[in-house]
């Protein structure tokens, strides 16, 4: 994908790549020396969600144009025009490893999926706006039936601080909704959720930046343009070869002292130490707690849920800091929700993300989730104290 100005000298090219990502509060911008295209999200959302992988885009100026607040014109007109296939072979990145993004309550992973092109769940939860989760498996057909009319949005009080700082002076009532405590201001909604669908629709376009087209599953929660273009970027570092540390059950047991039946995480699937660690627990019925927990009815307890994603903290800060003879130990969990039930079958991606880390103390923020769906968050404070070998110990 390629923007040309035809308006500045020369016709610079501009490619739609995350390398040229220029950040722009609240869109999604790229640019040269010679040159910048700003608002471009829903424009590449368009190409990508059609399947349009390459494409040269004439533009007379420095912004695309916001049309309806939506994707909807621009796929008419892709319809309108036609597409073209081409003799030759189409780049598609296909995720190995989970690859994530965390930024305080935001997040982004990339996850392996089963080949069938790039899925995506989005939670969006807002303290003024109804929590909303929606997944779809992208084809052309659904992305023009279901999510490329979700039009932009925001809260009526950010409108205000909008106008007052000179931004947004395009935006109407008509290309924009505006959401108050008593609903859509002088509008109506096309779908229900349609603040999600929109989430979605930046998503996609912020995605196509990687410059191929995903196999895999994108999870996320709350994430804006952002936290999306750097997933992206961390997608393109793993197509040019960056590694990720990852740990199975045995380098995990030289962190932990967490033995049978108690060890909760099989594997730790990616590990930035000082940032975050993305685990991974199997959840089977043969689980020894599924016999009492309850018989007929196996749930997986929310205290061993927390467990799991406890220890994944604890590798995470153990890592961080060099965790040879020493032991964390929880000191507090706040803020603990649990958003379904996990059962026999689930796997749980157990994200922790580093908050504070002194000396002796740490503090993470911890979510999981089952098949993009968070099912269980809490923040969590442990104490980092010495773990002198069993040989040193006192005897009781």
């Amino acid at each position: 994908m390629v923007f040309q100005r035809t308006d500045l000298p020369g016709r610079p090219l501009i490619a739609a790549h995350v390398s040229n990502v220029v950040e722009r509060p609240r869109q999604t911008a790229i640019g040269t020396g010679m040159g910048q295209v700003q608002t471009a999200e829903h424009l590449l959302a368009s190409l990508a969600g059609m399947g349009v992988d390459n494409c040269l885009i004439e533009i007379d100026g420095d912004e695309v144009p916001g049309a309806d607040g939506s994707a909807r014109e621009f796929v008419q007109l892709l319809s309108k025009v036609g597409l073209k296939e081409q003799a030759a072979e189409r780049k598609i990145f296909k995720v190995k490893t989970p690859i994530s993004v965390s930024v305080g309550d935001v997040s982004l992973v990339a996850l392996p999926s089963r080949g069938e092109g790039l899925t995506i769940s989005y939670t969006l939860d807002y303290a003024d706006l109804k929590p909303q989760h929606v997944t779809f498996s992208l084809t052309p057909g659904i992305f023009v039936e279901e999510i490329s009319g979700a039009r932009t949005f925001c809260l009526e009080k950010e409108a205000e601080a909008l106008r007052a700082a000179g931004l947004g002076k395009g935006a109407n009532y008509q290309n924009t909704l505006v959401l108050s405590s008593g609903g859509v201001v002088q509008n109506t909604l096309r779908y229900d959720d349609e603040c999600v669908r929109h989430k979605v629709l930046d998503l996609i376009g912020d995605l196509s930046l990687l410059g191929a087209a995903i196999d895999g599953h994108v999870v996320a929660v709350k994430s804006g343009h952002a936290t999306n273009t750097a997933l992206a970027r961390k997608m393109d570092e793993s197509m040019r070869g960056r590694s990720f540390s990852v740990l199975n059950v045995e380098e995990i047991q030289r962190l932990l002292p967490h033995r049978y039946p108690f060890l909760l995480v099989d594997r730790i699937a990616e590990l930035e130490p000082g940032k975050r660690a993305l685990g991974i627990k199997n959840v089977t019925v043969n689980e020894e707690f599924f016999q009492g927990h309850f018989p007929g009815r196996p749930i997986m307890p929310g205290v061993l849920q927390l467990e799991a994603l406890a220890q994944v903290g604890g590798v995470q800060l153990l890592a961080s800091i060099g965790g040879e003879g020493k032991l964390v130990v929880l000191l507090t969990i706040d803020e603990a929700k649990f958003r379904r039930n996990v059962v026999p079958g689930d796997q749980l991606l157990l994200e922790a993300v580093s908050i504070k880390i002194k000396e002796r103390t740490g503090q993470v923020q911890g979510r999981a989730f089952v098949d993009g769906q968070l099912v269980c968050e809490a923040m969590m404070k442990f104490m980092i104290v010495d773990n002198p070998p069993p040989a040193s110990r006192p005897q009781p």
